[in-house]
């Protein structure tokens, strides 16, 4: 993942696309930093599922920013937000579709052999491990939700 990101940085300071190069300046800055506090704590270097993790952070912080923008009709920042976000999300895994979400908790609340909504919390646990990142977790709780009904 980090050579990946590393690439798309020099690809980007190539065609001298500055939006895209702050953007992925920031993604790496943030791998740097989280790499020094895994340091100091004696810990590895951030892996690929940490860095996904963080990928995700920043879209949701970019979404909610952009959210605020709109209310404060600040219509190019928001816009502004929506690009970042297009290429943060180039280093996530593809979302599950409908339907492959549908399949994903049917398949999870199976394998934990839910028998009601007590176990919901399982389910839930169940999918953001399988599916780390690719998983819109409030609507396959509704969808888990509506399954052990």
């Amino acid at each position: 993942m980090r050579e990946k990101i590393a690439q798309a940085l020099k690809e980007a300071l190539e065609a001298k696309d500055k939006r895209r190069i702050s953007t992925l300046r920031l993604i790496h800055t943030a791998i740097k930093d989280r790499d020094a506090a895994n340091r100091s704590a004696g810990k590895d270097p951030v892996g690929a599922d940490e860095i996904r993790s963080m990928l995700c952070h920043m879209v949701k912080q970019r979404k909610e920013s952009a959210r605020e923008f709109e209310e404060g009709n600040r219509l190019e920042l928001a816009e502004q937000e929506r690009r970042e976000i297009g290429i943060i999300a180039e280093f996530l895994p593809k979302p599950l579709g409908e339907d492959a979400m549908r399949q994903a908790c049917a398949e999870v609340i199976s394998e934990v052999g839910a028998g009601g909504l007590r176990d919901m919390r399982r389910c839930i646990n169940a999918l953001e491990k399988k599916f780390p990142g690719r998983m819109d977790l409030g609507k396959a709780s509704g969808i888990v939700k509506g399954m052990l009904q």
